[in-house]
């Protein structure tokens, strides 16, 4: 049994009979009143994100996951084909349950969370960064590069983002997974 001194960002926590996972929290604290504890929830196995106010000590209940390394193989109507990297089993995630679905390509290595208790994945995330080719972008334009401008590119796997004008069609470049923004060119 755990208490809200045991909260953390990730934490997954089961609450009124639903899966959550702790996005932020903190402590407010009056004179007068108990101190109470606060958190920001994203739903696991819903698409809820709600907050909640504790009792400072009060019990929550985290659910023990683990994440193991799988690599993702290919999309069909049934949905996204992933292969644990040890036992070379496969199994098929929803694309709900894939956190930015345009940045998968074949072979990418990704990341299984499961509920140790059901054995179910929860989730599926990518390394904090992934390198990814532009297939397309239109030239920059000479001369506009005394502001931040940015212009669209399309990456190899299909998705569109917003690169600087300097990066041009066939360069290599980061995006970071969570947000997925342009961070960096690759050197090659």
């Amino acid at each position: 049994m755990a208490t809200t001194a045991d909260m953390r960002n990730g934490l997954i926590i089961k609450l009124d009979g639903s899966l959550y996972s702790v996005v932020e929290f903190g402590q407010n604290k009056t004179a007068r009143a108990a101190a109470k504890v606060w958190a920001k929830l994203k739903g696991v196995d819903n698409n809820r994100s709600i907050e909640h106010t504790w009792n400072s000590g009060d019990n929550i209940f985290p659910i023990r996951v683990e994440k193991r390394p799988y690599q993702y193989l290919y999309k069909d109507d049934t949905g996204f084909n992933l292969m644990d990297n040890n036992t070379f089993e496969q199994i098929v995630v929803g694309e709900n349950l894939i956190e930015h679905p345009e940045l998968y390509k074949d072979g990418q290595e990704c990341f299984v969370i499961f509920n140790t208790e059901t054995e179910m994945p929860m989730g599926v995330e990518l390394p904090p960064s992934v390198n990814l080719l532009i297939t397309y972008s239109a030239p920059g334009i000479k001369g506009d590069t005394a502001t931040r401008a940015m212009k669209p590119a399309t990456l190899e796997t299909g998705a569109v983002i917003q690169v600087p004008l300097f990066v041009n069609e066939g360069e290599l470049v980061k995006i970071d997974s969570k947000t997925g923004n342009y961070v960096e060119r690759v050197k090659s």
